[in-house]
């Protein structure tokens, strides 16, 4: 089995458990700390915006309250045809943990569609690590199962809640 395919199962249960009531858009990561555990986490929506929590964020959290500090690799699951990278403050919050050949990918209803690493052709972060984005063909998903697909709202509207 690759090591990404141990991250699929993990980020599909935690998508799962999204709470995304406004836009509709559940999305679920997985990490592989620098020990080889894998920590999980969901998007948490808030008609607050922007306090609620992304995926990323959550699974960092789970990874940190366990006492570990280093991500080996992440994977962001959303149902999306294009891939879903993480926000600004999520690449923060990775890099703050990444070990040097830290691996991000993003996969949606057509399997992994994106990957990341750290690379000298993107911008740097003050420690000197840096990413790059590398969008390919997307691979069929490890977990065999059809997804389905769910559109996403672009601009959620108050006065329209029931999503249509």
């Amino acid at each position: 089995m690759h090591a990404i395919e141990e991250l699929f199962p993990a980020a599909a249960a935690a998508r799962q458990n999204a709470y995304a009531p406004y836009s509709r858009f559940p999305v679920g990561a997985a990490i592989r700390s620098g020990s080889g555990a894998i920590y999980s986490g969901a998007n948490v929506e808030n008609a607050a915006y922007p306090v609620g929590t992304c995926a990323e964020a959550a699974a960092i959290a789970a990874m940190v309250n366990a006492g570990e500090r280093q991500i080996a690799e992440i994977l962001i699951l959303a149902e999306s045809a294009e891939p879903v990278m993480p926000c600004g403050a999520c690449r923060q919050r990775i890099f703050e943990f990444a070990m040097k050949d830290m691996k991000v990918h993003s996969a949606g209803s057509g399997g992994v569609c994106a990957r990341a690493c750290c690379s000298p052709s993107s911008f740097r972060m003050p420690s000197g690590r840096t990413i790059s984005v590398e969008k390919s063909r997307c691979e069929p998903s490890p977990c065999g199962r059809g997804c389905r697909r769910r559109r996403r709202v672009r601009g959620y509207d108050a006065a329209n809640s029931d999503g249509s």
